[in-house]
């Protein structure tokens, strides 16, 4: 298996597994049911009509609130015994792929143990799975798997020059879908329809590295299809939790300046 890091912001970063093809007899109980039942949910996704149809709608609706890091777990297939011996035993290397302009190679260890250990908790409380079988968190033993690569010291650092390209241009990409943004919130303050002060840097301390719209291009050049939709949906979460703390820092701001503006009177 090949793991990829991807950065969607400065500060969060998404991290996938690419399974090699693997042989019936090598899959495990878990490797079955979980791709069964991803060709089932495709399958239902694509009906124009029916109960499958909307099972996989409101599916997905509740998909998207889980975050993209359990997302990105998810994909990692859990340790179990003859992966642990065959990766021990050195037959299964492990390679890290990661745009070395925007994570250091002697970061990378701390990325990939900081994914796995913050979400332990959440794994042993969430336990969830779909009706068709999917997990929607990873299983507990994958959590383990991570730890384990990094632990032993079996994760192989691959700085990736193809994945540098694709964040130069992605970044360019991000940076203009927020100014697009912010030009269109400016302009909405001019016509009075939002009256809030201008954003400063002290409320851009992280800020996007990836856009949506730079999902496919990565995906198609990456010859990783799946990392499309997973890719789309970290920006999507990021971008709104972005989008809520910068809510808060203006409200914040507008207290402080309604409370300012009311010492004066006060002192009359």
């Amino acid at each position: 298996m090949r793991l990829f890091l991807l950065p969607i912001s400065t500060k969060r970063t998404l991290i996938y597994c690419e399974r090699l093809t693997q042989q019936l007899s090598e899959q495990t109980y878990v490797d079955k049911i979980t791709a069964r039942a991803s060709t089932t949910w495709v399958k239902w996704e694509s009906h124009e009509k029916g109960w499958q149809k909307t099972l996989t709608q409101y599916g997905n609706k509740l998909f998207a609130r889980i975050p993209f890091e359990e997302w990105g777990l998810k994909s990692i297939p859990p340790l179990n015994a003859t992966r642990r011996a065959a990766e021990l035993e050195g037959k299964e290397r492990v390679q890290v792929a990661f745009p070395r302009s925007l994570i250091k190679n002697e970061s990378v260890s701390d990325v990939m143990r900081s994914l796995g250990t913050e979400r332990q908790a959440l794994h042993k409380k969430m336990m969830l799975w779909s009706i068709v079988g999917m997990p929607i968190s990873a299983p507990v033993a994958l959590i383990p798997h991570v730890e384990f690569l990094v632990e032993h010291n079996l994760v192989q650092k691959s700085p990736s020059s193809l994945m540098d390209t694709l964040y130069s241009v992605a970044r360019v990409d991000a940076f203009l879908s927020v100014a697009l943004k912010e030009v269109e919130r400016l302009k909405a303050a001019r016509d009075g329809r939002e009256a809030k002060l201008p954003e400063t840097n002290d409320a851009r301390d992280e800020e996007m590295v990836l856009s949506r719209s730079s999902a496919r291009l990565i995906a198609d050049t990456l010859e990783v299809p799946e990392l499309e939709i997973e890719i789309e949906r970290a920006v999507a979460q990021v971008e709104r939790s972005l989008a809520a703390r910068h809510e808060l820092v203006e409200e914040k701001r507008e207290i402080e300046s309604a409370t300012k503006g009311a010492e004066p009177e006060a002192k009359r």
